[in-house]
């Protein structure tokens, strides 16, 4: 496999259900994504993008196939390794916030390094770090009923960059915001890809997303039918 190569997946295939009810999600499905891109995965919905994200990032076992991300065959771990390697390796940002209420901007931000048991001082000097970086310095204590969705996702991005992952997972992060407000969103989103060992992968309908992308792959039916070129794939839009 080439060295570049961050998630790497042959033939995978899930289904929910048994006998005559089963539903066939992900057929054959075969994707390769890379360091320092943001690679988008766009489809009609009911397609099977969200559930290929799922099993890229461990949430979700394949039902067959090969599944392997920084080399390790994640297709093979048990549901144990499967969380410990995404607490290490994995962030999300998702169209839903998820900020917990009660707690103020940094403390949310602060919340995967509370978990892995880091002190709550260092915690939130690093939460607030990066609450600049992401341009939401001057909001640190402000509450979520405080914040504009715009700002809301910004809080998001950065809960879901404070453990540093190698992969980042997008499940439709502009859906919920104005045009201008959701290029911010992606700016900062491509900033954190251009990182050698990091990769974010991107669920989107939203085409407004697609310049940002480096590859765009074209899912139908549990399919991937294409991966192109940004460039190509925005002249077939257009």
């Amino acid at each position: 496999m080439e060295n570049n190569v961050a998630a790497y997946l042959q033939d995978v295939k899930k289904g929910f259900g048994k006998g005559r009810t089963r539903i066939e999600v992900l057929r054959s499905v075969n994707l390769k994504a890379y360091y320092g891109e943001i690679l988008l995965l766009v489809g009609p919905s009911g397609c099977g993008k969200t559930t290929l994200l799922s099993v890229i990032s461990g949430l979700l076992d394949q039902d067959s196939g090969l599944v392997s991300v920084f080399d390790e065959r994640i297709d093979q771990f048990n549901a144990a390794q499967k969380t410990a390697f995404r607490q290490k390796n994995v962030g999300f940002v998702f169209q839903q916030f998820n900020l917990i209420p009660t707690l103020n901007a940094a403390q949310n931000a602060a919340v995967p390094l509370l978990i892995a048991n880091i002190p709550l001082k260092r915690a939130l000097e690093q939460a607030t770090e990066l609450l600049a970086k992401v341009g939401m310095g001057h909001r640190s204590l402000a509450m979520p009923s405080e914040l504009s969705g715009g700002e809301q996702q910004r809080v998001a991005i950065a809960r879901s960059l404070i453990s540093n992952p190698r992969l980042l997972i997008c499940d439709e992060p502009t859906a919920a915001l104005d045009g201008e407000t959701g290029s911010s969103v992606m700016e900062i989103l491509r900033a954190s890809s251009l990182s050698n060992n990091r990769c974010v992968i991107v669920v989107t309908h939203d085409s407004r997303v697609f310049p940002f992308g480096d590859r765009i792959a074209r899912m139908i039916d549990g399919r991937i039918v294409s991966v192109e070129l940004q460039k190509e794939a925005l002249a077939t839009v257009h």
